[in-house]
């Protein structure tokens, strides 16, 4: 019998050792062929603006009116507006402004939401088209909604609603905000609101229902909000709600008139609305 000394043999087995384990280990992993789960990319926005810096002062100055004419400190205290609470401003911010002139009061409020997914296997856009489409539904809308009138730029509304599981934290805050604050329900704005200037009234006919809304971020829609049945104060409120990527932005505008016989200009609110969400969605992709 050939002697091998005891060094060798160790290393023999040693040797031995690793290229069995490693064999093991390489017919283990083919074996599985379990395919390698990628995860969803990202949003595209990883941070939100500063709410409160996000409307221009000329704008302000055109959706408030009486605010220019204020002294210089009360005009500067209305045009800084008061950031909303939130217990996570990565997540989601808010401002609000108030002006109160002689002949009416005008409030507007612009949210910001940063929707992340907590589901490698869902997208941030996808959650946020999910987050969206509850939005929609609560104002009355959905795919199934006809589109509504072509608006001062000849656009027609299209449908969109999102899909998916909803898992994400700030689920609790989304329904409640959808709406804002206790305003009367879709159906008595779809069925034809006021509209016309301060002392005056028009047809109900020339209103201009709550809507999907075309051309704005990747999805959007309008709420027209008249004022409560029965109610004598004539205040009119109008929502405009829109998704870009992870992002959503509800913008909220109304006005109150100081005198009971004033109608709100719904058709104004509802133009000047829309544009301050475009400058919004221009300047987020910016």
């Amino acid at each position: 019998m050939a002697y091998v000394p005891g060094v060798a043999l160790l290393a023999a087995l040693v040797v031995g050792c690793s290229a069995g384990a490693d064999g093991n280990a390489n017919g283990a992993d083919s074996k599985a062929g379990s395919p390698t789960v990628t995860p969803a990319p990202p949003g595209k926005y990883l941070t939100l603006p500063a709410p409160c810096r996000a409307v221009p002062r000329s704008t302000l100055k055109d959706l408030l009116p009486g605010a220019a004419e204020l002294p210089g400190d009360q005009q500067d205290k209305v045009f800084r507006g008061s950031a909303a609470v939130t217990y996570d401003t990565d997540r989601k911010v808010g401002c609000s402004w108030k002006s109160d002139a002689p002949s009416a009061t005008r409030s507007l409020s612009v949210d910001f939401e940063r929707v992340v997914s907590y589901d490698p296997a869902v997208s941030d856009d996808d959650r946020a088209d999910t987050v969206y489409a509850k939005k929609e539904k609560a104002a009355g809308l959905s795919s199934s909604t006809p589109p509504g009138p072509p608006d001062e730029k000849g656009e027609e509304s299209e449908t969109s609603e999102g899909s998916g599981k909803a898992e994400d934290p700030a689920d609790a805050d989304t329904d409640a905000d959808a709406t804002g604050s206790a305003e009367p329900s879709p159906s008595e704005s779809s069925g034809g609101s006021t509209d016309g200037t301060p002392g005056s009234s028009s047809s109900p006919e020339e209103a201009l229902p709550s809507r999907i809304l075309d051309n704005l971020g990747d999805a959007a829609f309008l709420q027209d909000l008249p004022k409560q049945a029965g109610s004598p104060a004539q205040h009119h409120t109008v929502s405009v709600v829109f998704r870009t990527s992870n992002v959503v932005v509800t913008v909220r505008y109304a006005e109150q008139p100081a005198l009971i016989t004033q109608v709100p200009d719904g058709r104004e609110l509802q133009e000047k609305a829309q544009a301050l969400a475009r400058k919004l969605a221009e300047t987020l992709s910016e």
